[in-house]
């Protein structure tokens, strides 16, 4: 596995915060409050005989803790903090759920090539928006809205047929787990580069795409 502290220049572009103790509750509210995200609840894990299950109720839940809760998840996302303090506070540990397609897509790639990347857009002086750390080992890039329309294409235009790479773009009727949100016993959602004031404005997907690609045509 690849340490960050080793593949990413930088401080501000290496630091992945530390959710330990961090109030889903506040946090969330952050989230609407201060980057202008809409934000959802989701499930969220209960202990059951020593261990944790989600509250679905399924035990061969795929992602444990973090996922919607209510089919009509998309009508109940917001950017208000308001709204979203008065969400958790109904249930606390509830996961932080992001919808994409709204304020930003998301190009979802693996670990190892997403590792691979950040380190060639760091030496490139790239722009770069947030990026998740999943516990799953998927790196997720926060890009403009409309991604979806455009990666495959893009991908076309380098050589590369979409199919051939474990590259997912995440649009408008999907969403992302935000930090500190927990999948199960597989850990916490991090940040491989924290929300900051220098990247508010997110790059389009055209920026990221060559690196990542080639990232995933290497990680094949």
């Amino acid at each position: 596995m690849f340490i960050v502290e080793e593949t990413i220049a930088g401080a501000e572009a290496t630091h992945i915060p530390k959710q330990r103790g961090e109030s889903l509750l506040e946090t969330a509210v952050r989230y609407a409050e201060e980057r202008h995200w809409d934000v959802f609840p989701g499930t969220w894990l209960e202990p059951v005989g020593g261990v944790q299950h989600c509250s679905c109720g399924d035990g061969a839940c795929a992602a444990p803790g973090a996922h919607p809760a209510r089919p009509d998840w998309a009508t109940q996302a917001t950017g208000s903090a308001t709204v979203a303090r008065r969400m958790w506070q109904k249930q606390p540990t509830a996961s932080i759920l992001l919808p994409t397609g709204r304020s930003f897509d998301a190009i979802s790639v693996p670990e190892t090539a997403g590792f691979l990347a950040l380190a060639r857009m760091e030496r490139m002086e790239s722009t770069l928006g947030p990026v998740i750390l999943t516990p799953d080992r998927r790196m997720q890039f926060f890009v403009l809205p409309g991604a979806s329309a455009k990666v495959p294409d893009l991908v076309r235009k380098l050589g590369w047929s979409l199919s051939a790479l474990d590259l997912v773009t995440l649009g408008e009727g999907t969403y992302v787990a935000a930090p500190p949100t927990r999948f199960g016993s597989r850990g916490a959602v991090q940040w491989a580069c924290r929300p900051t004031a220098a990247n508010r404005w997110l790059p389009d997907a055209e920026e990221l795409i060559p690196p990542l690609a080639y990232a995933c045509g290497r990680d094949r």
